[in-house]
Parts: C-alpha cells; sequence; structure tokens
C-alpha cells in the first residue's frame, strides 16, 4: 500500500462557543452553546416531520450546509443552504443511479445516509454514500451529484455487498466517507455490509481493506462482506484507522495493513459491539467508543441499561469507563453511529445524541455528562458546527 506523499495539514485545537447539527428521524435541529460552552439552547429548527439522515457543515465555505433529507412528497434528497441555515434549496440534481441496460435490474436510491466535504484543497467537492451501497461526488457544492462509476458500476460489486441477500435491518448502505487531508485521490469508504475500501486514484479503482477483521456470521476469512458500522481516521496521523464494526473494536496502521481487535480489552460484561466511534483529533492512540448490547438477540439499549462512554488512550491495550452523570439504571437507549462528535477544543468536548431523543455532552474528554436538550425525536446523526479556528 504506497503511502500518500501529499503534506499533512495538521488541525489546530479551537475555542469559542459550538453548535451542533442534529439529523432525527422527524426532522433537524441546531444547538448553540456560550463561549464557555456551559449554557446550551436549542435555536432552529428545520425540516419537521422528515427523516434526515446527516447534516453537516463544509468547513471550507462560512455558512453553507447540506442536509440529508428523506421526504413524504420528494422521496429521498439533499437541500443546501448557503446562509447558515435561513434559507434552503434542494439540489437540482439528487444522487441517483445511472440508468441500468435493459433486461439488468435497476438500483434505486432509498436515501442518502452520509456527507463528507471532499479536500480541503477542492473547494466545492462532496461525497454522499446511499442506501442501497452507492458512492457520488458533486463538484458545485451540492447542487447536482454524479456516480462515482469507478465504484457504482464496479463488476464485483454484488459480490461485495451481498446484492440483494444485504439484510442489514434498516437498509444497506454506504458511509464513513473519508478523504486524506495529504491527498485528495486517497478515498476510503465503509459498507454495511460490504466492508472496507480503499482508492488511490478519487475513485476510478477500488481494493477491500478488510485483513484481519473478524467475521463470525459467515464461514472462513474473506477479502469482503464485513460489517463496519463506523470507520474514522485520525487526523494527526491519517494512515491510522479505528472501527467499530459489527464483530468488535479494531484499529490498524497502514503500513502494516492488518486489523488488529483491540476491543477484547474491554470489561467482558460490556463488549466490544457498538456503533460509533470518535478519534482524539491531537492524539492517534486515544479514542471513545459508546457501546451497547451486542447480545444474542442485539437489543441496541446500553449494557445493563447503564449508558456509558469508554476511552482508550493506548491504541486500545486498555480502556477506562466514563459515565459520571448519565443514568446509573434503566436508561433503554442508544447510540447511532452517525451520533457521536467531538469540538476540537482542549479540553476535548464530546457530544452524543440518542435513540430516545436527547443530546448529551461533556466538556472534560467525556469524564462527565449532562443532557443539553431532551424531548427531540430519535437521533440520527450529530455533527459539530461553527467553531471559531
Amino acid at each position: 500500500m504506497e503511502r500518500p506523499k501529499h503534506k499533512l495539514r495538521v488541525p489546530r485545537a479551537r475555542k469559542g462557543g459550538v453548535q451542533l447539527l442534529v439529523g432525527t428521524r422527524k426532522g433537524a435541529f441546531r444547538l448553540k452553546s456560550d463561549s464557555e460552552r456551559k449554557h446550551w439552547s436549542l435555536k432552529d429548527a428545520w425540516f419537521v416531520g422528515h427523516v434526515v439522515h446527516h447534516l453537516v457543515e463544509d468547513p471550507r465555505r462560512k455558512g453553507v450546509l447540506l442536509a440529508a433529507a428523506r421526504t413524504g412528497h420528494l422521496g429521498p434528497t439533499l437541500f443546501r443552504s448557503e446562509d447558515g441555515g435561513r434559507t434552503w434549496s434542494e439540489a437540482r440534481r439528487p444522487p441517483r443511479f445511472t440508468e441500468a441496460p435493459e433486461g439488468l435490474l435497476q438500483r434505486t436510491v432509498n436515501h442518502t445516509f452520509w456527507l463528507t466535504p471532499g479536500h480541503a484543497d477542492e473547494r466545492d467537492t462532496w461525497y454522499a454514500g446511499t442506501s442501497p451501497q452507492g458512492l457520488f461526488r458533486s463538484r458545485d457544492g451540492g447542487d447536482t451529484w454524479k456516480p462515482v462509476r469507478g465504484f457504482n458500476d464496479h463488476p464485483d460489486l454484488d459480490r461485495w455487498t451481498g446484492g440483494e441477500k444485504d439484510g442489514t435491518p434498516d437498509g444497506p448502505k454506504l458511509h464513513s466517507i473519508l478523504v486524506d487531508p495529504r491527498d485528495a485521490a486517497h478515498l476510503l469508504v465503509g459498507m454495511s455490509s460490504g466492508g472496507v475500501f480503499e482508492s488511490l486514484d478519487a475513485g476510478r479503482t477500488w481494493e477491500p481493506m478488510n485483513k484481519g477483521l473478524v467475521i463470525d456470521y459467515v464461514p472462513g476469512d474473506p477479502d469482503f462482506g464485513h460489517d463496519p458500522h463506523c470507520v474514522v481516521m485520525s487526523p494527526t496521523n491519517p494512515d491510522r484507522l479505528w472501527q467499530q464494526n459489527h464483530c468488535g473494536i479494531f484499529v490498524v496502521d497502514r503500513e502494516q495493513g492488518v486489523w488488529e481487535r483491540v476491543g477484547e480489552s474491554m470489561p467482558k460484561d460490556i463488549g466490544d459491539i457498538g456503533f460509533p466511534i470518535v478519534t482524539h483529533p491531537r492524539d492517534p492512540d486515544t479514542a471513545f467508543v459508546f457501546p451497547m448490547d451486542g447480545t444474542s438477540v442485539w437489543a441496541r439499549t446500553s449494557p445493563g441499561a447503564a449508558p456509558a462512554v469508554f476511552r482508550t488512550r493506548d491504541r486500545g491495550a486498555s480502556w477506562d469507563r466514563r459515565d459520571r452523570g448519565f443514568p446509573k439504571e434503566h436508561a433503554w437507549w442508544t447510540v447511532k453511529r452517525q451520533c457521536m462528535a467531538h469540538d476540537g477544543h482542549d479540553p476535548l468536548g464530546l457530544y452524543l445524541g440518542t435513540t430516545n431523543g436527547e443530546v448529551w455532552g461533556s466538556v472534560n474528554e467525556g469524564k462527565t455528562w449532562r443532557t443539553l436538550v431532551r424531548h427531540l425525536p430519535h437521533v440520527y446523526s450529530v455533527e459539530v458546527a461553527g467553531v471559531a479556528p
């Protein structure tokens, strides 16, 4: 695996107030804090009644927001705002698959699930991942989208994903679209199901990157068919990747090329099954996860109904529980893959949204937690926005 040669831009610690962009089953919302992150208020509600899978700010263009929505009258579509959410317009051409030749099955986008801004040097480029698994790119700020044909038309795509046999409960998805900050042509994606795939040529060709992953629901040691829940890249070391997988917590360094299961050092009564994972913006050995009950019935609640975030500071060799402020019992909720984020501050702020419509925050790397807002719909995504450099 050749290492990208472009110079890394290391992010700086950020200060000031924080905004949270929250996508839910019935709309999108914006929360704002004061400069000390002590006081929070719910400022905006958008697309109320529509499913919003992802709401993201463009870090390259102030005031630009993109929302991936599934509406009752327009179906799956995208909305754009260039004035910080005061006004919105629908994308002229949302993601949709190329028309299939006669006699072949036509793939149809059920919803756009994931949005990722392109490289810092590609001002108007965005990427989108859909259900079923598809990768799309916009070069005009999210107004029109085209399939990344090297991926969507790959002859092995159905083999990678399981095709029509994919049984992902709420629909198969392409997610965790990662752009190497050193090299705009270096892309990674995660697929549920399918696995992690990598391109070194802006999406023209792809290779699986699943060596070392555990897969306990199919025989053998396949190169594809895995179920990554969330994949993240370390900002200070983009060759370090972390993954919360259907079968555990894993980490890989690209020069080694083999995923290592580090979740086995989690407490045995908790396990290492969950959806979100967050890596520290200044320390590639530090990561945070939110486990869920992944026993035989996959209850998708906090283990023992007692929620907690777990942190490692030694690349997964050990994990410490960080739950002060969370309920100690009878909290029957969990946190989905897009619902945990950090704000880059020092000390680091962490934020998570729950399946029962709460947003929680910590301003000390998860040592203590408090509820920022209650009574939202089921939360699908949480992103940090509007943080001053």
